[in-house]
């Protein structure tokens, strides 16, 4: 058969789209080892149950790390795992239980006086509140359209759940396992951070490139900071006792330290591509960001105002979220996957 000059481009159109089809199944089906560096030592995997829902693909999403408890989500198949880190997990293989429901499930919050979870579900428009010894649910609370990130208030004793399309934050009391408040924040949210000194909590808000300074006592918006040059701020967190905030900015691919005091960046860093979580080592002083691209920078503080890129760790194509655990050092990263088990890579800092 003779093609003509159009059915010759369409065919390698075609078979070019496979081709990419192909090698990108097989970057997700096989997970890249990552590189020990001069600051991190990968010292292996936790190995996950395949989700009910979606066993092909496994999307993780938040860490949350609670005591010897490891709290990670599957947002395809809804399940939250619980990854009992009691021992050396790189030498022991810890115990896992699973909770599972519907699809869509993202950040965990836990309460430290009743001990139970909190996990928010956007396609329910749910925060779920589970057992974490039995892994069961207790009650489903009804919240605004796309909750996602969720942390703890310490100060005032509740649950704070970040709503995206709504644009708004919950309030859950974890007492009475009620929705006690909307607070509307004026963009579209993203991570949230508490501040224990001055109990506000710094709210980012990815569509117009802000932070709004949260007070829940008066259930408002008290003030609204701009990141110039952060393009979708994402992940956060916070250096209390030297009055930073941290933030992943998606969209330009940086890190942004903000000084809590003027309000102002007082640095920015170029990071690994299309970025989205962060975490914060006060002891060591180290800031550990990832993104779907898989890198993981990791940044030495100096001083307040004063920071290098210490590494740079490439891991698999979509470990887009990671924690650090503040007891042992370590760091951990979630993994997407295709047909293979999801996993979480584990990594011992380095002197």
């Amino acid at each position: 058969m003779n093609l003509g000059r159009a059915g010759k481009v369409t065919l390698v159109v075609f078979g070019t789209v496979i081709l990419l089809v192909i090698i990108a199944m097989t970057v997700l089906a096989i997970p890249r080892t990552p590189n020990s560096t001069r600051s991190l030592e990968f010292q292996g995997y936790i190995s996950l149950p395949k989700g009910t829902r979606s066993r092909i693909f496994t999307a993780l999403d938040y860490i949350t790390i609670d005591g010897s408890n490891l709290f990670v989500t599957n947002v395809l198949s809804g399940e939250v795992y619980n990854v009992r880190l009691r021992g050396d997990p790189a030498r022991d293989v810890p115990k896992v239980s699973v909770f599972s429901l519907e699809p869509q499930a993202h950040g965990v919050a836990v309460d430290p006086i009743s001990h139970l979870g909190f996990v928010t579900r956007s396609e329910a428009n749910t925060v779920d509140v589970f057992d974490p010894d039995k892994m069961q649910l207790i009650k489903r609370i009804s919240v605004a359209e796309g909750a996602d990130a969720i942390i703890y208030d310490p100060y005032h004793k509740l649950i704070y759940a970040s709503n995206g399309e709504a644009k708004v934050a919950t309030l859950i009391d974890p007492v009475t396992l009620t929705n006690v408040g909307v607070i509307p924040l004026g963009g579209e949210p993203e991570f949230a951070v508490f501040d224990p000194q001055t109990h506000l909590i710094y709210q980012n808000l990815k569509d117009n490139d802000s932070v709004a300074v949260v007070d829940v006592a008066t259930r408002s918006v008290v003030q609204r900071w701009p990141l110039p040059g952060c393009g979708m701020p994402t992940g956060a967190t916070i250096d209390a006792a030297g009055r930073r905030l941290f933030v992943i900015c998606g969209k330009t691919a940086t890190f942004v330290a903000l000084d809590l005091n003027t309000h102002q960046i007082v640095v920015s860093l170029p990071i690994g591509g299309l970025p989205d979580s962060v975490a914060y080592d006060p002891e060591l002083r180290r800031i550990y960001t990832t993104g779907l691209a898989g890198v993981m920078s990791v940044i030495q503080q100096n001083a307040p105002n004063t920071y290098r890129i210490l590494d740079t760790v490439r891991m698999h194509y979509g470990a887009h979220t990671l924690a650090v655990d503040p007891a042992t050092h370590r760091v951990y990263a979630a993994y997407l996957s295709l047909f293979v088990r999801p996993r979480l890579a584990m990594f011992g800092p380095r002197p």
